[in-house]
């Protein structure tokens, strides 16, 4: 959209230059960058992640994004979060027997997957919440490109009075059943990478970008 300033957060990690491309077709003003003022002041931060949860959370905060996250939120500003750059939202990750602290805006833990064949590396459909605005009439056939070997398999956090719950959308691999996306107030986040989905993942960008 036309006037929309959108931010990818450079902090060492993530497909960066797909990204910018993916948005910028949304038609937002995109850049890239890991200067903090910067960051804040954008319409819409994405934050990217490919890698080990650890190196990511270490270059986040190499850049202050933990900071740049939590001030956003407290403001209502929003921000996706996209493959670990979504993982990085939970409290916790576990690679290799090491637990690395998140960003911590949502409680649960990354960990591997348990399925037959990790990674997790291809095109798979969802199973979108009915409340989704992201994925809302979404064919049930439509896939999202996803390559990971980590998820959060249980969503643990408990909504009570008047807060809207999040909606959480599922995915499965092998059997196993792992969240795919969340969108919680000015807090979205996928799993898959939209940047590399096609028009599917086109849509879910510019729905974003939409909201800014």
């Amino acid at each position: 959209m036309v006037g929309v300033k959108v931010v990818v957060l450079d902090y060492g990690s993530g497909n960066l230059a797909s990204a910018e491309r993916a948005l910028r077709r949304t038609g937002a003003d995109v850049e890239v960058t890991g200067d903090f003022e910067t960051a804040m002041a954008a319409d819409g931060l994405v934050v990217p992640g490919v890698g080990a949860y650890a190196a990511c959370m270490a270059g986040l905060r190499a850049v202050r994004g933990d900071r740049i996250i939590g001030r956003r939120l407290a403001g209502a500003r929003p921000v996706l979060g996209i493959c670990v750059g979504m993982q990085i939202m939970f409290e916790s990750g576990v690679e290799h027997g090491e637990q690395t602290e998140g960003v911590g805006e949502w409680p649960g833990t990354v960990e591997k997957l348990h399925a037959p064949i990790v990674p997790h590396m291809g095109w798979n459909t969802l199973l979108p919440a009915p409340e989704s605005k992201l994925f809302a009439g979404l064919d049930p056939e439509t896939r999202f490109y996803f390559v990971h070997s980590y998820a959060v398999r249980r969503w643990e956090l408990e909504v009570t009075g008047p807060f809207t719950p999040p909606a959480v959308t599922w995915a499965e691999h092998g059997g196993d059943r792992f969240v795919a996306a969340v969108e919680n107030g000015p807090l979205s986040a996928t799993q898959f990478h939209p940047e590399k989905s096609g028009d599917a993942g086109a849509e879910v960008l510019e729905r974003w970008v939409a909201t800014l």
